[in-house]
């Protein structure tokens, strides 16, 4: 089957933005005496939502403790977040998209105020027609429902779409929606997204499994796919 439009994660698959979360977090958490470092911000945070985040965080705190935290956070992750730069051969991928004719939507689970900050930072905001955003919708992900709403929007069947996941909770959710799905590898390892159900993992959209994918589609292509560091 042909691929007809490419779908897009953010934070982790546009930009490497993981390390000013953690920064983020790390200068939210300090008031309330918790730590956070590199391994438990991959293992609890990356992918999720902020209201599961903070839930997780702060159990016995109310609600409105959780907004107000996260509100913290996502101020103090805009402050620092003041110059992004794209994955490597994200530029190339898009024109590669504009010169095949491919729709192109971005599906995340950032606030809406993050989601415009980041795009402006990578001169990127006019570039998705289709925005997808976790809490616009029913259910965020790991649900399949953002991506299920995503190809509805473009118009495409699900096995027409190419998604480009960094987290867990990402690839669960384009694989439940039945996407062709590629991880990228910067803020998790390829096993640990071909163990969440990527059908490939790259380290960026420099691999050239990228370009044949979206040129030729996913016939033929093995399972698992490779980083960079593993292709001769």
């Amino acid at each position: 089957m042909a691929i007809r439009a490419l779908v897009f994660d953010m934070d982790g698959t546009l930009t490497d933005s993981d390390p000013i979360h953690l920064r983020a977090f790390q200068a939210a958490l300090a008031p309330h005496g918790i730590a956070m470092d590199e391994e438990r911000y991959r293992d609890e945070v990356s992918g999720r939502t902020n209201a599961a985040i903070a839930l997780s965080l702060f159990p016995h705190e109310t609600i409105a403790m959780h907004e107000r935290f996260a509100d913290d956070k996502e101020r103090l992750f805009r402050e620092i977040a003041t110059r992004l730069d794209p994955v490597p051969g994200l530029t190339a991928l898009l024109a590669l998209a504009d010169a095949r004719g491919l729709p192109v939507a971005l599906v995340t689970n950032a606030p809406r105020a993050n989601a415009e900050h980041m795009l402006a930072a990578l001169d990127l905001s006019d570039r998705f027609a289709v925005r997808v955003l976790g809490e616009e919708v029913a259910r965020p992900k790991p649900d399949p429902l953002p991506y299920a709403v995503a190809v509805e929007r473009l118009g495409v069947a699900p096995g027409e779409a190419l998604a480009f996941e960094d987290s867990v909770a990402g690839v669960r959710s384009a694989r439940g929606a039945g996407l062709v799905t590629v991880g990228i590898a910067t803020s998790q390892a390829p096993a640990t997204l071909i163990a969440a159900g990527a059908h490939h993992v790259v380290a960026d959209f420099e691999d050239p499994l990228v370009r044949r994918l979206v040129e030729h589609g996913p016939a033929g292509e093995p399972a698992g796919g490779n980083t960079r560091e593993d292709q001769p």
